[in-house]
């Protein structure tokens, strides 16, 4: 079995990370494609894939539950496992823990229709990727599939989805809420709560001021539910169960945020980084031989000399691609692969696409080696 097959044959979760506008979306797909080929219950997390992968997978907006890829789709893909997907809605996951832990049906109609709750997960940085992970932890504990691809938020750093729980539990810390709830108490307690209403109250208005202890006090009892997943999920991610492929394209900004993101996950947050995927690459453009107009007569040989330029510089940029992709195996580190996916253009999104990149994802032709280092140097 080929080492990416091994990898989708062995790990529980597969998070996909990398720069937002990289194919992560696609790459994840492909990966979930290629492991229910393999046989395994497969459910792929997407974040607002495009409208035509969406239409591929089945999937739309605001689905309560995961979606199962139709069986006429599978078999047209060559699937003998299960494949379902789900788009990851921030709102959509937070209401569902609301309905499902709050103290009653009352305070869950209450919490669920103030305007504060309403926006939080716009409002607080790193609630997109906290509702993620909160989402990626009920999936984990149904223990329903037997792998879960992860497509995380688009972000201009990488690192920012393993950050957010973090970022966002700071701000919803319960001794913060506290400060805002009106409460008993000795008269320290009492004049400390009247001054911070009299605050809010020149700031927001006392009717905002209303809104937002009322939101503090019913989410407020949720935080220890909540804040204890993220903790357990965090734990769960450095475990061996949890494999991370980090997807970068050849733009050089692309591929210095993904080398940053690798210093990081490994040796600041000990995650295991298993490999790289170098997304849209004309690197197999190389092979492509230029006619030559002399072997042809009048119109051919015109239109080829005309379309010579293009054509080496096509073949240019795939020898630049085939350059990085080797340095790029060259700083990966030890057991870490790098995989080369062809540019496919609009087609990576459509059905046929999918296979075909999923076939190049568990074909270890598509992994690059370092270049050669001279033996004198």
């Amino acid at each position: 079995m080929s080492q990416i097959g091994q990898l989708l044959d062995t790990k529980r979760v597969i998070v996909c990370c990398g720069a937002g506008g990289v194919g992560k979306t696609t790459v994840s797909a492909s990966l979930a494609l290629a492991a229910a080929r393999q046989g395994r219950r497969v459910l792929v997390v997407t974040i607002d894939p495009s409208k035509r992968l969406a239409e591929t997978l089945g999937v739309s907006r605001n689905p309560e539950e995961p979606v199962a890829i139709s069986a006429e789709r599978l078999t047209a893909a060559g699937v003998t496992g299960h494949l379902s997907a789900w788009m990851l809605d921030p709102q959509l996951v937070a209401d569902k823990v609301v309905n499902s832990f709050s103290n009653s049906a009352n305070e869950a109609s209450q919490l669920l229709q103030n305007r504060i709750y309403q926006n939080v997960t716009a409002m607080v940085a790193g609630m997109q990727e906290y509702t993620a992970v909160e989402a990626l932890y009920e999936f984990v504990e149904n223990d329903a599939y037997d792998l879960i691809i992860l497509d995380t938020p688009p972000s201009r750093d990488a690192l920012r989805f393993l950050d957010a729980p973090d970022r966002a539990t700071a701000f919803l810390d319960k001794r913060i809420f506290n400060l805002f709830i009106p409460g008993e108490g000795g008269l320290i307690r009492r004049m400390a709560t009247k001054l911070v209403e009299s605050v809010m109250d020149l700031t927001f208005g006392e009717s905002t001021r209303r809104e937002l202890q009322q939101f503090m006090s019913l989410f407020g009892q949720l935080l220890g539910y909540l804040n204890q997943n993220q903790a357990e999920m965090k734990s769960f991610f450095a475990g061996d169960q949890v494999g991370f492929v980090l997807v970068t394209s050849p733009a050089s900004e692309a591929v210095t945020e993904a080398k940053f993101f690798a210093r990081r996950a490994v040796t600041d947050l000990g995650l295991n980084l298993n490999g790289y995927v170098l997304n849209r690459s004309l690197a197999s453009e190389t092979s492509r031989e230029i006619p030559a107009s002399a072997q042809a007569e009048g119109p051919l040989a015109s239109a080829i000399a005309k379309l010579k330029p293009f054509a080496e510089a096509e073949r240019a940029n795939g020898a630049a691609h085939q350059e990085l992709a080797g340095q790029v195996a060259d700083t990966a580190g030890d057991g870490v692969w790098t995989c080369v996916l062809p540019n496919l253009g609009g087609d990576a999104s459509q059905l046929q696409g999918l296979v075909s990149l999923a076939d190049a994802l568990v074909d270890d032709k598509c992994l690059a080696r370092p270049p050669r280092k001279d033996a004198s140097t």
